[in-house]
């Protein structure tokens, strides 16, 4: 198991940009394909992208395809979510997860969470 600490959330005006952080234990960061999820009051957790090991693969989900960027940084054990135009309904709780898998949307195949961070996006 890898453990996962994510950070750089906070509160940002709409068009605005974050970058949030996740800090992985362990040394096998880079057998992990990541994904980033994300979860409003109220509604179910939704996928919003993820990274295959090496960083050559990313898939997102619609409502952030142009606006989110993921990549991954093996050396360093972290993987990053630059989110640009910014829009109220992207507040939320951001997670990020770990999967043995090459490649998954379905929170159900990953295995390691984060605590989460909160995003707020003011209209």
């Amino acid at each position: 198991q890898v453990q996962l600490v994510e950070s750089g959330g906070g509160l940002v005006q709409a068009g605005g940009s974050l970058r949030l952080s996740c800090a992985a234990s362990g040394r096998t960061f880079s057998s992990y394909a990541m994904g980033w999820f994300r979860q409003a009051p109220g509604k179910e957790r939704e996928f919003v992208g993820v990274i295959s090991w090496s960083g050559g693969i990313t898939n997102y989900a619609d409502s952030v395809k142009g606006r989110f960027t993921i990549s991954r940084d093996n050396a360093k054990n972290t993987l990053s979510l630059q989110m640009n135009s910014l829009k109220p309904e992207d507040t939320a709780v951001y997670y990020c997860a770990a999967t043995r898998r090459p490649i998954a949307t379905m929170p159900e195949y990953f295995t390691s969470w984060g605590q989460g961070t909160q995003v707020t996006v003011s209209s």
